[in-house]
């Protein structure tokens, strides 16, 4: 993995305090697959093109038109560093550098640089500017993402014991209540309906514990909102080629007239 010599100038800096551990930060910053999905207001589609234990490289399309670019990340985690280059497309030569800071057991400081191939000064500015908006967005999408998973992986998986039951209502309310989330022995899962019948799922991607609650339903399935992993909402099956599947949902029946979830056997 190469780059080209390209004379650049330090447009700006943005600095925060992200609220996750190092450990979070890094797994993210090594985590192609999330681009288009967690950042699908910024990036229609990513390719991975090839990757190693210092990074990848990636084909990345951005929102409203801009030709596709070709992005290389390669991290320094010794020292806490890694630098994203615009290998090919537009701004190509561009590189932001970032370095992280351990500030406390889940919080770390990030200063991220802007070294552009440009000698104007005005734009740089401008680009400056644009760059600072872009990555303030991009990381706070991220940081909530750390942090979720971050709170989800401090809580050990249960499952639902066969013939644990909840009563979740009358039929009536039940259906005016869809989706309707519920918790069964400490389990979360929802209620959906599909072809007129009230299914369960489980509202956890079992790939990075991502929030599966608020998923459209669409044609049978979920989709995760960091990976865009699908799966089928009866079957828990993933959609996607992966080897994964949600968590065994329980049986959702009707019994003199209210809806019961129960632990499968």
């Amino acid at each position: 993995m190469g780059k080209s010599e390209v004379k650049l100038a330090l447009a700006g800096i943005y600095a925060r305090t992200v609220e996750a551990s190092l450990d979070r930060i890094w797994e993210n910053v090594f985590d192609w697959e999330h681009l288009d999905h967690l950042h699908e207001s910024s990036f229609t589609r990513c390719e991975l093109i090839e990757r190693d234990n210092a990074g990848w490289r990636v084909a990345l399309t951005f929102k409203g038109g801009a030709p596709t670019q070709i992005i290389e990340l390669r991290a320094d985690r010794v020292n806490g560093q890694y630098v994203s280059t615009t290998l090919a497309g537009e701004g190509a030569g561009t590189e932001i550098r970032v370095m992280l800071t351990p500030l406390a057991q889940h919080r770390t400081g990030v200063q991220v640089e802007f070294h552009l191939p440009e000698s104007d000064k005005g734009r740089l500015a401008r680009l400056a500017e644009a760059y600072r908006a872009t990555y303030e967005r991009l990381w706070d999408e991220d940081e909530a993402m750390m942090r979720h998973r971050e709170a989800a992986l401090a809580h050990p998986r249960r499952t639902v014991p066969a013939g644990a039951s909840i009563d979740l209502g009358t039929v009536a309310a039940v259906r005016n209540a869809l989706p309707l989330g519920f918790e069964l022995s400490t389990v979360p899962f929802r209620v959906v309906e599909l072809d007129g019948a009230l299914v369960a799922h489980a509202t956890t991607c079992p790939h990075w514990l991502g929030p599966l609650s608020d998923a459209q339903v669409e044609h049978g399935a979920v989709r995760c909102p960091w990976h865009g992993y699908s799966f089928d909402v009866r079957s828990g099956r993933c959609l996607s080629g992966q080897a994964l599947m949600l968590a065994a949902a329980p049986t959702v029946t009707v019994v003199n007239g209210r809806v019961l979830a129960v632990g499968r056997a």
